[in-house]
């Protein structure tokens, strides 16, 4: 059985995922914004103007978990993951999709994370923030004619 963290220790590793998670949504702020600029042609012209209402859903999801790292005494990071490019509207919007449906997983497991250091105000932070980003899952598969992913792991 494998031995339970202490709190403090728990407190870090939640501040470190927390940040990993932020650096996701600055990927996302930085992929919605260039492809909505870069997707050309009369079809994706709706999508791109979603794209734009998700970059900015994913700037106030990066506020609220900088506001978060900051409570729980981390200091938030500065440095997005890498942004994915393609010539390829197509090979965007599945990059997109691609990291929306690790970042659902991620934060089904920092709901977990949270609710068993007692911090449930951030557990229903994130849940508002999964909803959001299950919308731009199944905006993103419908705009590429697919099923929408499962998310398997991390159940919250």
């Amino acid at each position: 059985m494998a031995k339970q963290k202490k709190g403090s220790d728990a407190v870090a590793d939640l501040i470190a995922a927390l940040n990993e998670d932020l650096a996701r949504e600055y990927q996302a702020i930085i992929a919605y914004t260039v492809y909505s600029n870069v997707l050309t042609g009369a079809q994706w012209m709706n999508i791109a103007a979603e794209l734009k209402l998700h970059a900015a859903e994913e700037l106030q999801h990066a506020m609220i978990l900088a506001d978060q790292i900051d409570y729980l005494g981390g200091d938030p990071t500065a440095t997005p993951k890498p942004v994915k490019l393609s010539k390829k509207a197509e090979d965007m919007l599945r990059f997109d999709l691609d990291n929306e449906t690790v970042t659902i997983k991620n934060y089904r497991q920092r709901v977990k994370q949270a609710e068993a250091l007692g911090h449930y105000a951030l557990a229903e932070l994130l849940r508002g923030i999964i909803v959001q980003e299950q919308n731009h899952q199944h905006d993103l598969a419908t705009a590429l004619g697919i099923d929408v992913p499962k998310v398997l792991d991390g159940g919250a």
